[in-house]
Protein backbone atom coordinates (compact mmCIF):
# COMPACT_ATOMS: atom_id res chain seq x y z
CA UNK A 1 0.00 0.00 0.00
CA UNK A 2 1.14 3.65 -0.91
CA UNK A 3 1.51 6.64 1.28
CA UNK A 4 2.02 9.86 0.60
CA UNK A 5 3.69 12.55 2.09
CA UNK A 6 2.63 16.06 0.54
CA UNK A 7 4.72 19.47 0.35
CA UNK A 8 1.79 21.23 0.67
CA UNK A 9 -2.33 20.62 1.22
CA UNK A 10 -2.69 20.38 -2.74
CA UNK A 11 0.26 20.49 -4.60
CA UNK A 12 3.93 18.23 -4.60
CA UNK A 13 3.70 14.68 -3.23
CA UNK A 14 6.34 12.07 -2.13
CA UNK A 15 5.14 8.37 -2.75
CA UNK A 16 6.22 5.39 -0.52
CA UNK A 17 6.21 2.00 -0.26
CA UNK A 18 6.17 1.19 -4.10
CA UNK A 19 8.64 -0.60 -6.03
CA UNK A 20 8.25 0.15 -9.75
CA UNK A 21 10.92 -2.58 -11.09
CA UNK A 22 7.81 -5.05 -11.15
CA UNK A 23 4.57 -3.69 -13.39
CA UNK A 24 2.37 -1.76 -11.05
CA UNK A 25 -0.86 -3.26 -10.18
CA UNK A 26 -3.94 -1.88 -11.31
CA UNK A 27 -4.75 -0.96 -7.72
CA UNK A 28 -1.09 1.19 -7.30
CA UNK A 29 -1.86 2.64 -10.97
CA UNK A 30 -5.28 3.71 -9.26
CA UNK A 31 -3.83 4.99 -6.23
CA UNK A 32 -1.14 7.11 -7.89
CA UNK A 33 -3.19 8.21 -10.49
CA UNK A 34 -5.47 9.67 -8.02
CA UNK A 35 -2.95 11.34 -6.28
CA UNK A 36 -1.61 13.10 -9.05
CA UNK A 37 -5.13 14.07 -9.62
CA UNK A 38 -4.83 15.79 -6.43
CA UNK A 39 -1.30 17.01 -6.07
CA UNK A 40 0.05 17.40 -9.75
CA UNK A 41 3.40 16.78 -9.21
CA UNK A 42 4.62 13.69 -7.17
CA UNK A 43 8.30 12.31 -6.31
CA UNK A 44 9.03 8.39 -6.09
CA UNK A 45 12.15 8.00 -4.75
CA UNK A 46 14.65 4.93 -4.76
CA UNK A 47 14.33 3.27 -8.10
CA UNK A 48 16.33 1.13 -10.10
CA UNK A 49 14.65 1.35 -13.33
CA UNK A 50 16.45 -0.40 -16.66
CA UNK A 51 14.38 1.87 -19.48
CA UNK A 52 12.18 -0.91 -20.44
CA UNK A 53 11.00 -0.39 -16.72
CA UNK A 54 10.57 3.16 -17.18
CA UNK A 55 9.03 2.73 -20.32
CA UNK A 56 6.19 0.00 -19.06
CA UNK A 57 5.86 2.32 -15.77
CA UNK A 58 4.54 5.13 -17.92
CA UNK A 59 2.90 3.10 -20.55
CA UNK A 60 0.70 1.79 -17.28
CA UNK A 61 -0.76 5.18 -17.02
CA UNK A 62 -1.55 5.73 -21.06
CA UNK A 63 -0.95 5.66 -24.24
CA UNK A 64 2.70 6.75 -24.90
CA UNK A 65 3.64 10.19 -26.77
CA UNK A 66 6.44 9.05 -29.41
CA UNK A 67 9.29 11.06 -29.44
CA UNK A 68 11.52 13.47 -32.05
CA UNK A 69 15.04 12.19 -32.68
CA UNK A 70 17.69 14.20 -31.15
CA UNK A 71 19.26 17.31 -32.60
CA UNK A 72 23.07 16.71 -33.04
CA UNK A 73 25.11 13.55 -33.67
CA UNK A 74 26.24 14.03 -29.86
CA UNK A 75 23.13 12.27 -28.74
CA UNK A 76 22.75 9.32 -31.41
CA UNK A 77 22.04 6.15 -29.37
CA UNK A 78 21.02 7.58 -25.96
CA UNK A 79 17.07 7.02 -25.90
CA UNK A 80 14.52 5.89 -28.14
CA UNK A 81 10.89 6.53 -29.61
CA UNK A 82 9.58 6.52 -26.21
CA UNK A 83 12.22 8.12 -24.06
CA UNK A 84 13.81 11.60 -24.58
CA UNK A 85 17.31 12.22 -23.47
CA UNK A 86 16.89 15.01 -21.17
CA UNK A 87 21.11 14.70 -20.15
CA UNK A 88 23.92 16.62 -20.87
CA UNK A 89 25.90 13.44 -21.75
CA UNK A 90 26.77 12.48 -25.29
CA UNK A 91 26.59 8.65 -26.73
CA UNK A 92 29.69 8.21 -25.56
CA UNK A 93 28.47 8.83 -21.98
CA UNK A 94 30.93 12.46 -21.38
CA UNK A 95 29.90 15.79 -21.00
CA UNK A 96 29.02 17.53 -24.42
CA UNK A 97 30.75 20.23 -25.38
CA UNK A 98 29.77 24.17 -25.17
CA UNK A 99 28.80 24.39 -28.89
CA UNK A 100 27.33 21.17 -28.83
CA UNK A 101 23.47 21.52 -30.56
CA UNK A 102 22.00 19.09 -28.42
CA UNK A 103 22.97 22.03 -25.73
CA UNK A 104 21.71 25.05 -27.53
CA UNK A 105 17.99 23.19 -28.02
CA UNK A 106 18.26 21.86 -24.29
CA UNK A 107 18.92 25.37 -22.82
CA UNK A 108 15.72 26.20 -22.91
CA UNK A 109 14.45 24.18 -20.42
CA UNK A 110 16.11 26.78 -18.51
CA UNK A 111 12.71 28.58 -19.20
CA UNK A 112 9.43 27.81 -17.60
CA UNK A 113 7.41 25.54 -20.06
CA UNK A 114 4.86 22.69 -20.57
CA UNK A 115 6.18 19.42 -21.84
CA UNK A 116 4.58 19.48 -25.73
CA UNK A 117 2.38 22.23 -25.53
CA UNK A 118 3.62 22.74 -29.36
CA UNK A 119 2.18 19.23 -30.70
CA UNK A 120 -1.23 18.82 -32.07
CA UNK A 121 -2.10 16.39 -28.99
CA UNK A 122 0.32 17.35 -25.90
CA UNK A 123 1.75 15.57 -23.16
CA UNK A 124 -0.87 14.52 -20.05
CA UNK A 125 1.91 13.03 -17.60
CA UNK A 126 5.71 13.28 -18.00
CA UNK A 127 7.59 10.71 -16.38
CA UNK A 128 11.20 11.57 -15.43
CA UNK A 129 13.71 9.74 -14.32
CA UNK A 130 17.26 10.04 -12.62
CA UNK A 131 20.08 7.77 -13.22
CA UNK A 132 23.23 10.19 -12.19
CA UNK A 133 22.57 13.94 -10.94
CA UNK A 134 25.07 16.85 -10.50
CA UNK A 135 26.80 17.54 -6.77
CA UNK A 136 25.71 21.03 -6.74
CA UNK A 137 22.30 23.00 -9.10
CA UNK A 138 19.98 20.85 -11.11
CA UNK A 139 16.57 20.86 -9.30
CA UNK A 140 13.25 21.38 -11.30
CA UNK A 141 10.99 24.17 -10.01
CA UNK A 142 7.10 23.02 -10.56
CA UNK A 143 5.00 25.90 -10.86
CA UNK A 144 0.89 25.21 -9.66
CA UNK A 145 -1.30 26.41 -12.64
CA UNK A 146 -4.36 25.50 -10.91
CA UNK A 147 -3.83 27.15 -7.78
CA UNK A 148 -2.35 30.20 -10.10
CA UNK A 149 -5.55 30.89 -12.04
CA UNK A 150 -8.10 30.46 -8.93
CA UNK A 151 -5.57 33.52 -7.41
CA UNK A 152 -6.45 35.64 -10.13
CA UNK A 153 -8.87 38.49 -10.71
CA UNK A 154 -12.21 37.23 -11.67
CA UNK A 155 -11.97 40.25 -14.49
CA UNK A 156 -8.93 38.78 -15.92
CA UNK A 157 -9.82 34.82 -15.58
CA UNK A 158 -13.28 36.38 -17.46
CA UNK A 159 -11.05 38.17 -20.26
CA UNK A 160 -8.84 35.04 -20.42
CA UNK A 161 -11.63 32.00 -20.85
CA UNK A 162 -11.74 31.12 -24.83
CA UNK A 163 -8.57 32.61 -25.08
CA UNK A 164 -5.92 30.80 -27.91
CA UNK A 165 -2.66 30.50 -27.39
CA UNK A 166 0.37 29.52 -30.56
CA UNK A 167 2.76 26.98 -29.35
CA UNK A 168 5.90 26.47 -31.00
CA UNK A 169 9.56 24.38 -29.87
CA UNK A 170 11.22 27.02 -32.37
CA UNK A 171 9.96 29.98 -29.95
CA UNK A 172 11.09 28.92 -26.70
CA UNK A 173 14.31 28.30 -28.27
CA UNK A 174 15.21 31.51 -30.05
CA UNK A 175 13.64 32.78 -26.75
CA UNK A 176 17.48 31.22 -25.34
CA UNK A 177 18.98 32.63 -28.86
CA UNK A 178 19.23 29.00 -30.41
CA UNK A 179 18.36 29.73 -33.81
CA UNK A 180 19.93 26.16 -35.26
CA UNK A 181 16.76 25.27 -37.10
CA UNK A 182 16.87 24.32 -40.90
CA UNK A 183 13.28 24.86 -43.02
CA UNK A 184 12.67 21.33 -42.85
CA UNK A 185 12.43 21.27 -38.83
CA UNK A 186 11.03 24.93 -38.75
CA UNK A 187 8.14 23.56 -40.98
CA UNK A 188 7.59 20.90 -39.04
CA UNK A 189 7.30 23.23 -36.02
CA UNK A 190 4.49 25.49 -37.74
CA UNK A 191 2.44 26.87 -34.28
CA UNK A 192 -0.28 24.69 -32.78
CA UNK A 193 -3.24 26.64 -31.19
CA UNK A 194 -3.90 25.50 -26.86
CA UNK A 195 -6.54 27.44 -25.09
CA UNK A 196 -4.80 29.79 -22.12
CA UNK A 197 -7.35 28.26 -19.64
CA UNK A 198 -8.28 24.71 -20.02
CA UNK A 199 -10.49 22.41 -17.38
CA UNK A 200 -9.21 19.48 -15.99
CA UNK A 201 -12.48 17.20 -16.81
CA UNK A 202 -11.36 14.57 -14.17
CA UNK A 203 -11.76 17.13 -11.64
CA UNK A 204 -13.43 19.71 -13.10
CA UNK A 205 -11.10 22.54 -11.79
CA UNK A 206 -9.82 25.11 -14.43
CA UNK A 207 -6.14 26.03 -15.04
CA UNK A 208 -3.76 28.48 -16.64
CA UNK A 209 -2.03 26.46 -19.36
CA UNK A 210 1.07 28.18 -20.14
CA UNK A 211 4.82 27.96 -21.47
CA UNK A 212 7.82 29.77 -22.96
CA UNK A 213 6.88 27.75 -26.24
CA UNK A 214 3.60 30.51 -26.57
CA UNK A 215 4.81 33.43 -29.47
CA UNK A 216 1.12 34.27 -30.22
CA UNK A 217 -1.98 35.18 -28.52
CA UNK A 218 -5.08 35.32 -30.88
CA UNK A 219 -6.68 38.91 -31.20
CA UNK A 220 -3.34 40.50 -30.05
CA UNK A 221 -0.56 41.69 -31.56
CA UNK A 222 3.04 40.31 -31.03
CA UNK A 223 3.51 43.26 -28.39
CA UNK A 224 0.40 42.54 -26.69
CA UNK A 225 0.92 38.76 -26.59
CA UNK A 226 4.26 39.36 -24.91
CA UNK A 227 3.00 41.59 -22.05
CA UNK A 228 -0.06 38.96 -21.56
CA UNK A 229 2.68 36.23 -21.21
CA UNK A 230 4.98 37.96 -18.93
CA UNK A 231 1.97 38.90 -16.60
CA UNK A 232 1.40 35.36 -16.43
CA UNK A 233 4.45 33.87 -15.81
CA UNK A 234 5.43 36.59 -13.09
CA UNK A 235 2.34 35.68 -11.70
CA UNK A 236 2.06 31.91 -11.80
CA UNK A 237 5.84 31.44 -11.08
CA UNK A 238 5.59 33.14 -7.67
CA UNK A 239 6.97 31.32 -4.56
CA UNK A 240 3.26 30.06 -2.65
CA UNK A 241 2.53 28.52 -6.64
CA UNK A 242 6.40 27.09 -7.11
CA UNK A 243 7.88 23.19 -5.39
CA UNK A 244 11.44 22.85 -5.81
CA UNK A 245 12.88 19.50 -6.32
CA UNK A 246 16.22 18.40 -5.31
CA UNK A 247 17.01 15.16 -7.35
CA UNK A 248 18.32 12.23 -6.12
CA UNK A 249 19.76 9.58 -7.96
CA UNK A 250 17.26 7.15 -8.81
CA UNK A 251 14.39 9.55 -8.21
CA UNK A 252 11.05 9.38 -10.64
CA UNK A 253 9.43 12.58 -11.07
CA UNK A 254 5.81 12.40 -12.22
CA UNK A 255 3.85 15.64 -13.21
CA UNK A 256 1.00 16.51 -14.62
CA UNK A 257 1.53 18.33 -17.67
CA UNK A 258 -2.22 20.09 -18.15
CA UNK A 259 -2.22 21.78 -14.98
CA UNK A 260 1.68 22.53 -14.50
CA UNK A 261 4.71 24.37 -15.27
CA UNK A 262 8.29 23.40 -14.80
CA UNK A 263 11.94 24.68 -15.55
CA UNK A 264 15.83 23.32 -14.90
CA UNK A 265 18.03 25.29 -12.71
CA UNK A 266 21.36 25.95 -13.38
CA UNK A 267 24.43 23.74 -13.13
CA UNK A 268 28.03 22.82 -14.14
CA UNK A 269 26.66 21.03 -17.22
CA UNK A 270 30.32 20.87 -18.73
CA UNK A 271 31.79 19.14 -16.38
CA UNK A 272 28.88 17.45 -14.36
CA UNK A 273 26.41 14.50 -15.23
CA UNK A 274 23.44 14.88 -15.03
CA UNK A 275 21.66 12.34 -16.43
CA UNK A 276 17.82 11.75 -16.80
CA UNK A 277 15.38 10.25 -19.00
CA UNK A 278 11.73 11.17 -19.82
CA UNK A 279 8.87 9.12 -20.85
CA UNK A 280 5.64 11.14 -21.61
CA UNK A 281 2.07 9.95 -21.77
CA UNK A 282 -0.37 11.50 -24.06
CA UNK A 283 -3.56 13.62 -23.64
CA UNK A 284 -6.70 13.03 -24.82
CA UNK A 285 -6.67 15.64 -27.71
CA UNK A 286 -5.82 19.40 -28.89
CA UNK A 287 -7.41 21.83 -25.95
CA UNK A 288 -9.14 23.80 -28.41
CA UNK A 289 -10.82 20.46 -29.77
CA UNK A 290 -11.50 19.50 -26.25
CA UNK A 291 -13.57 22.00 -25.06
CA UNK A 292 -15.07 22.61 -28.29
CA UNK A 293 -13.48 25.86 -29.47
CA UNK A 294 -13.01 26.48 -32.99
CA UNK A 295 -9.54 26.91 -33.98
CA UNK A 296 -8.72 30.02 -35.78
CA UNK A 297 -6.93 29.88 -39.30
CA UNK A 298 -3.15 29.36 -38.94
CA UNK A 299 -1.68 32.81 -39.20
CA UNK A 300 1.57 32.85 -36.96
CA UNK A 301 4.97 31.44 -37.95
CA UNK A 302 7.68 30.18 -35.44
Amino acid sequence: MIRLWPVSESFGAEVEGVDLRHSPSSESVAAIDAALLRYAVLVIPGQQLTPEQHRAVAAAFGPLEPMAPPTGRDKVGRGDEYLIDVSNLTAAGRPWADDSPSRGVQRANELWHTDSSFKETPARASFLYARSIPTAGGRTEFADLRAAYDALPQSRRDWLEGRIAHHSLATSRRRTGFGGFDGTQLAAMAPVPQLLVRRIPETGRRSLYLASHIGGIEGLSSDGAEEVLSELLTHATQRQFVYSHRWRKGDLVIWDNRCTMHRLRPYDDLHTHRDLQRATTLDRGNTCDLEGILRPAPAHRP
